[in-house]
């Protein structure tokens, strides 16, 4: 048996698992629940202390997905972007190896390409035309017989720790931080080789700002809200309050029945509900600190959050990816008309309301914030905030 094999049977008998549990939730009026309810004080949205200890204990430590194979799949691509301040370029090389640099020349510290994305065969700064390879070395110093003697070697562009898994691309934002992905997520990252989603397609972006990251992040982590906040768009097809988290270290994959999950389940024998995502069911999967995964059916929306320049804000890059390209104009206009409308929702619903949150918070109207049992899946994800900044001694567990 093959490693794939053994990743598909182990993925979906795990998802297998949560589809029972999702199953029991619907038919008995149950959730996920824990033992505890749990405050927080507001400030941890809007104190500018604690989101400079955010941005220096999670951000520029932890590997974040910056990018996706889809978007870099060919020799000289490149993506260019602010990333929490700093100019990153990823870049894929001749060796087929993506790698991560500060997009900032050694002569004067002008970009070396511009931001967004493209191919290249070399990057040259647009200032005086330095040039480097893919790979971050210094190839070329314009009119180098006026300029002096330099050793090229030694004036490469600065590196950054940058590994590529079934489809992703991490980085680390600090240079010389190194990391290691398969302690940091625990076997998450095999249900994406599953999906096959190193081959998939990359449809395009949006982006939109919002409020304080937490605050926009934990729209995507419970289902408590659904009724209320979206009963035309999302709760036609979900069920408001109810949902089935697995944890992977301080990553989850959040289950959420549909409303036909006993019509489409209990035909079939259990050992086959693993393989009925979309069928009853759906997973939104939790990459910390700051990535929400949405495999729909026909489209997949992959959001990364960002904090924004001051504690009151985020930006949000929503990614819309596919299995197969479109294969004609009317398919790529279908597809165009999903991805608005799931960006419409997150924009004119959950960060219209993240907004208002923010205000209210900031109003001093309250001096906490409650997490009832039903919402373990954000008490755990601030459980592992806090623990990331050194806020409580040991390692949360999802139980």
């Amino acid at each position: 048996m093959s490693d794939m094999d053994n990743v598909k049977i182990k993925t979906r008998k795990s998802y297998a698992e949560s589809a029972k549990a999702m199953l029991d939730y619907v038919e008995n009026g149950k959730t996920f629940q824990t033992d505890k309810i749990i405050t927080l004080p507001t400030s941890i949205f809007t104190d500018a202390d604690r989101w400079e200890n955010e941005m220096s204990e999670i951000f520029e430590k932890l590997p974040l997905c910056l990018a996706t194979t889809a978007e870099l799949k060919e020799i000289g691509a490149y993506k260019a972007a602010d990333m929490l301040g700093k100019p990153v370029l990823m870049v894929r090389g001749k060796d087929n190896i993506v790698r991560a640099f500060l997009n900032v020349c050694a002569h004067r510290g002008a970009p070396i390409v511009a931001e967004g994305c493209g191919h290249v065969r070399r990057m040259s700064c647009k200032y005086h035309g330095w040039t480097y390879d893919l790979d971050g070395k210094l190839i070329g110093v314009a009119d180098a017989h006026t300029f002096g003697d330099i050793d090229k070697s030694a004036k490469g562009l600065t590196e950054l720790s940058c590994e590529e898994k079934n489809g992703l691309i991490f980085v680390c934002l600090t240079p010389g931080q190194a990391f290691n992905l398969d302690d940091f997520f625990k076997g998450f990252l095999d249900d994406f080789e599953e999906l096959g989603f190193a081959g998939w397609h990359f449809l395009g972006s949006r982006v939109l700002t919002g409020a304080n990251w937490k605050i926009a992040f934990d729209g995507y982590m419970e289902a408590y809200h659904f009724a209320a906040l979206h009963p035309k768009t999302v709760a036609p097809r979900t069920p408001s309050n109810i949902a089935h988290y697995q944890a992977f270290g301080p990553h989850l994959r959040i289950g959420f029945p549909q409303v036909n999950i006993s019509k489409h389940l209990n035909p079939v024998s259990p050992e086959k509900w693993g393989d009925m995502e979309h069928k009853g069911y759906d997973f939104i999967r939790i990459l910390f600190p700051n990535v929400s995964v949405f495999v729909a059916n026909k489209i997949t929306q992959l959001a990364q959050l960002f904090p924004g320049p001051t504690p009151d804000q985020n930006i949000t890059i929503l990614n819309y990816f596919t299995r197969q390209p479109p294969p004609d104009a009317e398919s790529q206009h279908a597809l165009e008309g999903m991805m608005e409308f799931l960006y419409k929702v997150v924009r004119d619903e959950d960060y219209w309301i993240g907004n208002h949150i923010q205000t209210g918070l900031e109003s001093g109207a309250h001096d906490t914030i409650i997490f009832g049992q039903n919402e373990r899946g954000n008490q755990y994800f601030h459980e592992y905030v806090d623990w990331y900044l050194g806020l409580r001694p040991d390692e949360p567990t999802l139980y």
